[in-house]
């Protein structure tokens, strides 16, 4: 059928089933009222198929046809590996159920097409995905089983069920045991497996790195840089010369060269985006704190269209994995002439606020800058100076003449702090995990991150300045931007004051709403309880997730009302984003031209940089959980202490101080029948009546790990 007359016929039809007369019919039925001869119905049906396709109809479990929104919905399938999944609708409260028979053949993260079973009584929602409308996996990375004339390829995802059916000759020579990414030629069906032609052979299973690697293509992760982007890199200069500075100087950038200024940053950091400087003055007898945060000007560098600019919009994001850092920008820019190295002369977009002895931002100047850093500093080496600490020893080699500028910086930081917490933005402080690798790259060591004064300082400096940046451009109503965190759902926050309230713990509403100081007045209260982590961490779950937007609507978490991300253009395209238009504007050339330029583009920029966000988010958790999972494997029959930091009807998650969190199953625990009390989430032994609760401290035993579904199993030690 010709492209023209399938378009015409899709138009009436939709045109029909829009009418307010129409009632749902079956192909047979339409036929007849749209005198299709029988000879033509296999059309028709094509016709009802390529609309169905495109999620514009919907049809019936009786095989009945109406408008989209009258039997199907369109969402994410998030399949389980038990077989069954969940349908996530947008503008619908939770997801809804798909019985393993019901998934139409979709796989995880499909766009699909499901009608809605409404709950009845105590059933729940169930769903029957009708269609795929997008497939979201075209290739898959798994682990290579070689049969005699074929093979299968096992999906490192475990909510990918099937196995991928490899025929004779498609496998490229791979082995059992090579980790591998093949091709989807074909989804399968009922009974049948998809199939597949291997493209990649990753390695072998137990080869180092491996792990990580397969990880890296399983999300699509790039790693080298495409030709064109390393052409246009090459001509990036390594250093600035006089010639380069004196002409920027006549344009008007500042030259910042003079300006005791600082990088703070962890010890293994190469991309060094941020430099600080501040100074104090007594004006009309009150303190006055001039803060400066220097950002490095990658857009300098970074042309808008140009392949550079393309692969770091692409890239969305850095990517820090255990074992190696995705870089957004190529080396040569992201730690060569763009990062803030000490002694050199680097470009920068500088932030220069004039603080009051209360926090407030009472003047401020954003402008094009000359910077050349003094010293760079670790987080270590300036909190061993902040707090003396004992063994310490001396302060490092060099640095006698800042620390007077160290510990000016900490009061600075201090009253901007104050000033934060007063308003009731909430500071979450519970332990990131840093996990340490041998050669071979196995986990040797596993310990919390903990924050310190200098993290802390460096935090409120770039609050400061992304809080500063935000509020300008808000104002000056430029297309922007935001870094934008909106109000929990009611529901949720619901669900956690039942949970605190178990901890003897409350949280108070106004109108049904949430302040995020009550947040801040809980976490305050919970400090240095067994159950501060947990409790913490709970909060945050209760919560939406950041994203970056146009629309300038606040920051929940920070109970600020404009926010963006200004402060890491090295690793975050937004923040490189919002440098253009800065600096357009600095230059007075945001014309009508381009701002409509800017208005047309940033949409589209705010969603794909929060998906890419998001998408790093998760590859660097399942690469921190593969390497714990390898870390307990070593360790299968050692005791620990740990929280019980989850529950659920399959049993019970203990986290140890370390951060690895493992599960102890209900069917594992001997001598009693446990059933999971949701409302004051404890775990209850029938006869014995033995409790376990969230929160609660407790003693356990490794007992075993799954390298595939990355989980770890404990028992409680026996208590004698």
């Amino acid at each position: 059928m010709e492209e023209n007359r399938l378009n015409e016929r899709k138009d009436m039809l939709l045109s029909l089933m829009n009418e307010k007369e129409y009632v749902p019919m079956k192909l047979k039925e339409l036929a007849i009222l749209l005198n299709v001869p029988r000879e033509d119905r296999e059309s028709l049906k094509e016709v009802l198929d390529a609309l169905l396709a495109e999620g514009k109809i919907s049809v019936s479990k009786k095989g009945k046809y109406a408008k989209a929104e009258v039997f199907a919905q369109t969402g994410i399938f998030t399949a389980h590996h038990k077989g069954f999944g969940f349908v996530t609708i947008e503008g619908r409260d939770g997801d809804v159920f798909v019985a393993p028979d019901n998934t139409g053949g979709a796989m995880d993260q499909d766009t699909v097409l499901v009608t809605v079973e409404e709950p009845r009584g105590d059933r729940r929602a169930e769903a029957v995905v009708v269609k795929v409308i997008e497939r979201a996996n075209t290739s898959i990375v798994g682990l290579y089983q070689k049969n005699k004339h074929f093979g299968f390829v096992v999906p490192d995802n475990p909510r990918i069920t099937m196995d991928i059916f490899i025929p004779e000759g498609m496998d490229m020579g791979a082995i059992s045991g090579h980790k591998v990414m093949a091709k989807l030629t074909s989804f399968g069906g009922p009974g049948k497996n998809p199939e597949g032609v291997i493209t990649e052979i990753i390695g072998h299973v137990n080869d180092p790195g491996v792990d990580i690697l397969s990880i890296v293509r399983a999300y699509g992760l790039p790693e080298g840089f495409p030709e064109d982007v390393m052409e246009e890199t090459e001509v990036v200069p390594e250093e600035l010369t006089e010639e380069m500075i004196s002409e920027e100087l006549k344009k008007g950038r500042l030259d910042l060269r003079d300006l005791p200024m600082v990088t703070i940053d962890g010890e293994d950091a190469k991309d060094l985006d941020d430099a600080v400087s501040v100074s104090r003055e007594i004006v009309d007898g009150h303190v006055m704190y001039h803060l400066g945060v220097h950002i490095a000007d990658v857009t300098h560098y970074v042309k808008e269209g140009s392949c550079l600019d393309k692969e770091a919009l692409k890239r969305g994001t850095s990517v820090y994995l255990v074992d190696r850092v995705i870089p957004m920008l190529p080396h040569r820019l992201s730690n060569g002439i763009c990062s803030l190295n000490a002694g050199c002369d680097r470009f920068a977009l500088s932030c220069l606020m004039d603080l009051d002895e209360k926090g407030n931002v009472v003047g401020h100047r954003i402008a094009e800058s000359v910077v050349r850093i003094d010293r760079r500093m670790s987080y270590t080496e300036v909190n061993g100076i902040l707090t003396e600490e004992e063994g310490k020893g001396p302060a490092p080699e060099g640095t006698d003449g800042l620390i007077p500028m160290f510990h000016l910086m900490n009061e600075a930081a201090g009253v901007l702090r104050k000033k934060r917490m007063s308003r009731g933005a909430v500071d979450f402080d519970f332990p990131e995990c840093k996990i340490i690798l041998d050669e071979k790259g196995r986990p040797k060591e596993i310990k919390p991150y903990e924050r310190n004064a200098a993290t802390m300082l460096i935090e409120d400096f770039m609050l400061a300045a992304n809080e500063t940046v935000a509020e300008d451009y808000y104002w000056q109503q430029v297309p922007f931007l935001y870094r934008t965190h909106e109000k929990p759902d009611e529901e949720k926050i619901k669900r956690f004051g039942i949970l605190i309230n178990n901890f003897g713990y409350s949280i108070r509403l106004q109108n049904g709403e949430l302040h995020p100081k009550e947040i801040q007045k809980l976490l305050s209260k919970v400090s240095g309880s067994p159950e501060e982590a947990l409790l913490s961490r709970l909060a945050l779950r209760s919560m939406k997730q950041a994203k970056y937007t146009v629309d300038c609507t606040g920051h929940f978490g920070l109970a600020a009302k404009y926010y963006t991300h200004f402060t890491s253009p090295i690793r975050r395209y937004p923040d490189l984003q919002i440098h253009r238009i800065i600096k357009e504007n600095l230059h007075g050339n945001l014309g009508e031209r381009r701002l409509s330029h800017y208005e047309k583009i940033l949409g589209e920029v705010a969603v794909w940089t929060s998906s890419r966000e998001r998408l790093a988010d998760e590859a660097e958790r399942e690469t921190d959980k593969a390497k714990k999972v390898q870390y307990m494997e070593r360790r299968i029959g050692e005791e620990f202490e740990g929280v019980i930091s989850g529950m659920s009807n399959y049993g019970f998650y203990v986290e140890l101080p370390n951060t690895v969190e493992g599960m102890v199953r209900v069917s594992e625990l001997d001598g009693d029948y446990y059933v999971f009390d949701e409302e004051h989430y404890e775990m209850v032994g029938e006869r014995t009546g033995k409790k376990y609760k969230l929160g609660q401290p407790i003693k356990i035993q490794v007992v075993s790990v799954d390298r595939y579904l990355k989980t770890i199993d404990f028992l409680p030690v026996r208590e004698f």
